[in-house]
């Protein structure tokens, strides 16, 4: 409406004030708002009708052959002229925009698919938030598949940002994927992982290639049991959500270097294990969730806002903790945040359970 009310606003102007004051300004502008929010047609009616009302404006003051009429009908032609061809160069970054959308959603369904809800008998659900608006893939990842062995599973945090760090996501899936089918033990997986990223760091030239890791768990589901197995290379610790909302953190014995980094220390991986019982939830989350800050500087404690909680389904928890997440920051966080529920039914669970939010 903005445009059609300065053309109107315009000509009241025109008609109600002394001939030498002038109405230019709006009729000018009219276009020029029209170009960057209406199509090719809209713009171009809003250039005609500016010009028209300059034109009519003087007819009716009998002042059109005169040079200043002239002088002003021919600027608000020249301006009209320019919000055309504004509105095209606007209409088309908006194409290249979408596409480069496009290009950049299909980029992240083939380096980081959503996994399925169940997997192996396990409800499993996934988020992946971007700290930059309309970034849809950085250096965090994660990824589930089932497999001789059990349900296996990784979540990491790649060091650095860019298509550097989305380059060194798709290896460490990539390695993951092949070394989860083949490896009898989770030792043998982080070992696959370590030699993939070590591979990949010597091509890299600069930073990236001596300094190149990335944090990860990695972690096992057996058939038919009630333990996880678990290898925490500097990665911030999962938690166990039980049925009844205790939260357990699932800290490894031993600290542990990142993946990449295995030429500062010569001990081998250990897995640890943990009684994973039916009806609890596994979380796993990267440093974007324990280290987002509020106003004050107070980082995100998942342990204390999810104690005492109960949620229906691993979708539920991730859902509410994106929203809390949201909250605790006030929407400024900077770093990228990856999410991964797995959930083991009970038996006879229904479907849907009591549901508490994890702020008051």
């Amino acid at each position: 409406m903005v445009p059609a009310l300065m053309i109107v606003g315009g000509v009241l102007y025109d008609q109600f004030t002394p001939p030498r004051f002038t109405a230019v300004p709006l009729f000018a502008a009219a276009p020029l708002v029209a170009a960057p929010f209406f199509a090719f047609r809209t713009t171009v009616l809003s250039g005609v009708f500016a010009v028209l009302a300059v034109l009519l404006s003087h007819l009716g003051n009998r002042t059109l052959m005169e040079g200043p009429a002239l002088t002003e009908v021919l600027t608000v032609g020249t301006v009209s002229v320019l919000a055309v061809f504004i509105n095209r160069v606007v209409r088309r970054s908006g194409e290249r925009l979408a596409s480069a959308r496009e290009i950049a959603e299909t980029a992240q369904r083939a380096v980081l698919p959503v996994p399925a809800e169940r997997i192996g008998g396990l409800q499993v659900a996934a988020r992946y938030e971007a700290a930059q608006k309309d970034a849809f893939i950085g250096g965090d990842l994660f990824a589930v598949q089932e497999t001789p062995y059990g349900v296996r599973l990784v979540v990491g945090d790649v060091r650095g940002k860019g298509m550097g760090a989305v380059e060194a996501v798709a290896v460490v899936i990539g390695a993951f994927r092949e070394a989860a089918e083949q490896e009898s033990s989770l030792e043998g997986v982080a070992a696959r992982l370590e030699r993939a990223l070590a591979r990949e760091g010597a091509r890299r030239d600069g930073l990236d290639a001596t300094e190149g890791f990335t944090t990860a768990v990695l972690a096992e589901v057996p058939r038919g049991g009630d333990v996880v197995r678990m290898i925490n290379r500097g990665h911030p610790e999962p938690l166990l959500l039980y049925a009844d909302g205790r939260v357990a953190l699932q800290a490894p014995a031993e600290p542990a270097l990142p993946l990449g980094m295995a030429d500062l220390a010569g001990w081998p991986d250990r897995s640890y294990e943990a009684v994973y019982p039916p009806g609890a939830t596994l979380l796993f989350y990267t440093d974007g969730l324990s280290e987002a800050r509020d106003g004050n500087g107070v980082f995100y404690d998942p342990v204390a806002r999810l104690d005492g909680r109960i949620f229906p389904d691993p979708g539920a928890v991730l859902d509410a903790l994106v929203d809390d997440v949201r909250r605790h920051t006030a929407g400024g966080s900077t770093d990228d945040l990856a999410l991964l529920a797995v959930a083991r039914p009970a038996v006879g669970q229904p479907p849907r359970r009591r549901t508490m939010p994890v702020v008051p």
